[in-house]
């Protein structure tokens, strides 16, 4: 559903400007260009931006929900073992399914609520059994769960509580960033999310034994970034031998150095980047109340509106093809929310799950659910042409 031509409203946006290309250009001039000092100065940052322990970054959010996954299996003082079900919303993206399944756990899909587009907690709550050991909470376009209500399910069943925050960077419920109310909490620096470094990935925590295995697990489960004394494996005090001590079945998640270098310099504008979000997003709100028959989604805390989303319903229902066209026609690029209802993908067959008979709001994004981007500055006039090409289409 996009143009061939330059859009004018466009799903994702630069947000580089003359300090990112310098530190891309202090990095070359360096000759560092592997995971280093620059990494680990925006673990520090990021986690300082939002309240949090520790934060260890990766190459992609897909990479940051597999750490996490990993994590959560292997550290001996988690209750979560091959065969526990985890509960998971019925839309989000692949990568959120995925580490469950290559961890042997089974994913128990839970429907959504159409107006906030997360996990539908009644629903949640009903389904949960013996059996059931964690949820996986995903903060869908910049909108955080209810986590007063899903924290307090979680105590009262003692389920761990993960988060998926990959598109959600800046969200807020009750003062407290989304991707801190969980053990672990995802983030995704993709450039088309809310802060970009080329590809990236991060994992926020307040826990120092996940610390400690998530650095692990990030560069071949080698103990070599660990200190002497460590929760993973201690060392032996020969550094010859301490560098290539292998304690957990790990990756090659590491970042380069010149990520780390843009990350530090997008850290700082975080907070502009939300509040301008914030304010589109107020206007979107207001602009689309005119338009009754396309729901668009409910806010719940303080979004960070990765995205506008609408669901199409009485007279455009249906039509979700024509509306998208008529989108790109004027310069508009939209796309599927997500990934729509993920149970109708083919890969299903792959994993161990557990689907209800039926998704009907999950099914509702599938069929007539679309987005479009947001951004840094405003947004009025794009907003306005959107609404008024809804109306025109009514």
């Amino acid at each position: 559903m996009t143009t061939p031509n330059q859009p004018t409203f466009p799903l994702a946006t630069s947000s580089w400007d003359d300090a990112e290309h310098e530190a891309m250009q202090r990095v070359i001039a360096s000759g560092r260009f592997t995971m280093g000092p620059l990494v680990a100065q925006f673990e520090r940052d990021f986690a300082a931006e939002f309240g949090a322990g520790h934060a260890v970054m990766v190459n992609s959010g897909s990479s940051a929900n597999l750490l996490a996954i990993a994590a959560a299996v292997l550290d001996p003082e988690i209750d979560l073992n091959p065969g526990d079900e985890v509960l998971v919303p019925a839309v989000s993206w692949a990568t959120t399914y995925y580490p469950l399944q290559q961890y042997g756990l089974k994913l128990r899909f839970v429907d959504i609520d159409l107006d906030t587009l997360n996990m539908d907690l009644d629903l949640a709550e009903q389904i949960i059994t013996d059996r059931t050991k964690a949820v996986f909470a995903v903060n869908i376009l910049g909108n955080p769960n209810d986590y007063a209500r899903l924290q307090r399910i979680c105590d009262e069943r003692g389920l761990l509580l993960l988060e998926d925050n990959c598109e959600s960077l800046g969200a807020t419920f009750d003062g407290r960033a989304a991707g801190t109310f969980g053990v672990m909490g995802t983030f995704s620096t993709f450039y088309s999310h809310h802060i970009a470094t080329m590809e990236g990935g991060v994992v926020l925590t307040d826990d120092e034994r996940l610390h400690q295995i998530l650095m692990s697990l990030r560069a071949h489960g080698w103990t070599r970034e660990l200190p002497a004394q460590n929760f993973v494996h201690d060392k032996s005090g020969d550094p010859f031998e301490d560098s290539f001590c292998f304690a957990l079945p790990g990756y090659n998640f590491r970042p380069v150095e010149m990520s780390g270098a843009l990350g530090i310099e997008q850290v700082k504008k975080i907070p502009m980047i939300i509040r301008e979000r914030r304010r589109n997003g107020a206007y979107f709100t207001q602009a689309m109340s005119s338009v009754p028959d396309v729901r668009i989604q409910k806010e719940v805390g303080e979004s960070s509106w990765f995205g506008f989303s609408m669901i199409l319903e009485g007279p455009y229902a249906g039509r979700r093809r024509e509306v998208g066209e008529a989108l790109s026609a004027a310069g508009i690029e939209s796309r599927p929310i997500v990934a729509g209802n993920f149970t109708r993908n083919p890969v299903m067959s792959y994993l161990d799950a557990i689907v209800p008979e039926a998704l009907p709001a999950a099914d509702a994004v599938h069929y007539d659910g679309l987005f479009v981007g947001n951004r840094h500055y405003p947004t009025e006039s794009s907003i306005d042409q959107l609404r008024e090409i809804l109306i025109a289409l009514r």
